[in-house]
Order: structure tokens, then C-alpha cells, then sequence
């Protein structure tokens, strides 16, 4: 009879995905709705970034739509630079994974996180009640803060 022992080692194939580097952000609510949360990018090895939302108050199966918008929260029909995965009303989280800009331009995660840009979380993606900002909150260097909902402006319709 013959036994063998096998030991566990270690391997370099077990090493994170991710940099280290990464940005968190508060998104404050951005109507009537008692929603808030944070936005966090992480960069992954290789140059893409992981966009991880995660909200308190969401409820239910509906999902809200996410945009990176150019410009800080209350600037007036902000374009849209990215499309983000929507957040899931009975989870509160959202996770992309970001390469590229809507017009197709690459952008790495010390771009991402140099953007004068903002995020907002729709209630809707069509109808009036896409115009209703659940939470949002300025990234990179948009430095204004806003005061209150009030400051939070509606997005440019498509």
C-alpha cells in the first residue's frame, strides 16, 4: 500500500483583479424618494473600471436606470457619457464594468475619475417618471456641492 501527500501552495493565479485603486463618492437623494447611497470605482488590472452603486431605500423589482452624465449634477441637459447596468429596486446595487465612453472613446480609471461628471439614478427609464432623479452625486473633479434637490437638474432627453 502506497500513500501520497499532497500539500496546498499558494498560486500567483489567486491575485486579485483588481489595482488597489479605487474612488468612493456619496449620492445624496435626488427627489422626494428617501434614497442614498455611494458610487465606487474600482480599476481592475488590465484598465478597465468595476462601477459599483449601492443604494438604501430602493424596494421592489422595478429597475432604475444609471447615467454618467458630463458636467456636475446641476448642470442643465448634461449629456450622457456612459450608460451604466441599472440598479435593482429590492437590492439597491448596480455593477458595470466600463471600457468605453457611449461615443465609443476608451477611458481608463484615472480619466473616469478626473471627468467633471456626475452620476444620476433615474426612477424610469421612459415616461415622466424618467425625469425623477432618485439619487445622484458629482465625481472626479466636479467640485460644486449642491445644497439640495432642488439643485439636482433634469437630464437632456434623448
Amino acid at each position: 500500500m502506497s500513500l501520497s501527500f499532497l500539500a496546498c501552495q499558494d498560486n500567483e493565479s489567486t491575485k486579485s483583479e483588481f489595482t488597489g485603486n479605487e474612488t468612493t463618492y456619496a449620492l445624496q437623494a435626488g427627489s422626494t424618494y428617501d434614497i442614498s447611497g455611494t458610487v465606487t470605482f474600482k480599476e481592475k488590472v488590465g484598465g478597465s473600471t468595476v462601477v459599483i452603486i449601492n443604494l438604501t431605500g430602493t424596494e421592489g423589482n422595478l429597475q432604475h436606470p444609471v447615467h454618467l452624465h458630463l458636467g456636475d449634477l446641476s448642470t442643465d441637459g448634461a449629456a450622457v457619457a456612459a450608460l451604466l447596468n441599472p440598479v435593482l429596486g429590492k437590492t439597491g446595487k448596480s455593477e458595470t464594468t466600463l471600457t468605453k465612453l457611449e461615443d465609443e472613446t476608451t477611458i481608463t480609471y484615472n480619466q473616469i475619475i478626473a471627468l467633471e461628471a456626475c452620476v444620476k439614478i433615474h426612477l424610469a427609464e421612459a415616461g415622466p417618471d424618467r425625469d425623477i432623479i432618485l439619487a445622484g452625486g458629482n465625481i472626479g473633479s466636479s467640485k460644486g456641492s449642491i445644497s439640495g434637490r432642488q439643485d439636482i437638474s433634469v437630464c437632456k432627453s434623448e
